[in-house]
């Protein structure tokens, strides 16, 4: 007993201090409107809500980001046009949040809007919208990118011809295992599938057993998110402003429930665009644009992956396009990209409820969130 009482005095401050340290923060926004310099740190102070920036770093429009597992190293898609597109490299200094170009690759497609790398930091994967291509570059030691790997580019269309004209990839995500990658096609109405093979001199990314799984006809596939142990995906659905459930089986996805995220009687236009689990896999949560501007909330049912719907959050300001949750899942923290600014919420972790605490970041044209 009185060893339990002297490791408990000695861990107990530790962990509450841990509990209470900054954390911090990256910003990726929009520069091609002036508002902006490119992307920013943040010590996000857990304590408090508040935010102090620590550093700014001059890029062409990062509007998404990636931070490598051992945190040394961050990764920008600069969603550029005109064959401009490209992918940035940074070592990243923790204690000033200092980042430094290690250097920058071409996309060789246009507007690439997200980016992600494996937790063993093997390859970074760039989603190019416009071009409607994915481009994988390989990562060398000393964290920067080689010339891309391989280049991969969808075809097809979808039945709205004003938006599904030809494909859109718009984000590729790692599966928790990282056997494989979602890459998520708003053109398309399809959620390609790939089997992830780093030790391939040429083709890291292999169509799986099933090459894709559809979404709703029109519906606009854009992010999705995963259970942690993978059993269950969930996509938000751009254009339709709802969300698919896919249950996932031996490296197969069957969409097992569709769910609305606007309030009853909506009837503007939709615009939806980020989609989060709590940390705790218990509340999902997914914004929408468009004439909406609100946070769709969900409870999850543990055992089938369904999802039961608790309500809608304003996002107290214009243009959702992304958000992130602190670590502890204490906080919920949105990226409105026309009001500039990010709003810092409260989360209730028995009933997913938000609650606004007056605390605000300005920021020009925020578009994505890192913690």
């Amino acid at each position: 007993m009185k060893t339990l009482a002297t490791f408990l005095l000695i861990t107990l401050p530790a962990m509450i201090f841990a509990q209470h340290q900054p954390i911090d923060l990256f910003v990726g926004t929009y520069t091609n409107n002036g508002k902006s310099k490119g992307i920013y740190v943040y010590a996000f102070d857990p304590a408090t809500g508040s935010a102090t920036l620590k550093s700014t770093t001059e890029s062409g429009n990062p509007s998404f980001l990636a931070v490598s597992a051992d945190r040394k190293y961050v990764y920008a898609a600069n969603e550029n046009v005109d064959g401009k597109g490209a992918v940035s490299a940074y070592a990243y200094d923790g204690a000033t949040g200092k980042l430094t170009l290690l250097n920058e690759q071409l996309t060789q497609g246009d507007a690439p809007c997200h980016v992600a790398t494996d937790s063993r930091g093997t390859h970074v994967i760039a989603s190019n919208y416009m071009g409607g291509s994915i481009s994988v570059f390989p990562i060398k030691p000393d964290g920067s990118l080689g010339p891309i790997k391989q280049f991969i580019q969808h075809t097809g269309s979808g039945p709205d011809k004003s938006r599904q004209e030809a494909p859109h990839v718009h984000s590729a995500f790692f599966t928790p295992d990282e056997k494989r990658v979602y890459i998520q096609d708003l053109g398309t109405d399809k959620v390609h599938i790939y089997d992830f093979q780093p030790a391939s001199a040429d083709k890291p990314l292999v169509p799986s057993v099933q090459p894709f799984a559809q979404s709703a006809p029109g519906g606009g596939p854009r992010h999705l998110a995963q259970s942690a142990d993978g059993s269950f995906a969930y996509l938000v659905q751009e254009m339709t402003g709802k969300v698919m459930v896919y249950r996932q089986q031996n490296g197969q996805l069957e969409p097992i429930q569709e769910v609305e995220m606007n309030e009853d009687g909506f009837a503007g236009k939709n615009g939806a665009a980020d989609i989060k689990l709590s940390p705790d896999g218990k509340f999902l949560y997914a914004s929408n644009r468009g004439d909406a501007n609100t946070l769709a909330i969900y409870r999850v049912n543990a055992t089938d992956g369904k999802l039961t719907k608790v309500g809608n959050q304003s996002v107290l300001g214009r243009g959702p396009r992304n958000f992130n949750i602190t670590p502890d899942g204490r906080y919920l923290l949105v990226a409105n990209q026309n009001t500039d600014e990010v709003v810092v919420f409260t989360r209730d972790a028995d009933t997913g409820l938000l609650r606004d605490t007056g605390n605000r970041i300005a920021v020009g044209s925020p578009v994505c969130l890192v913690f």
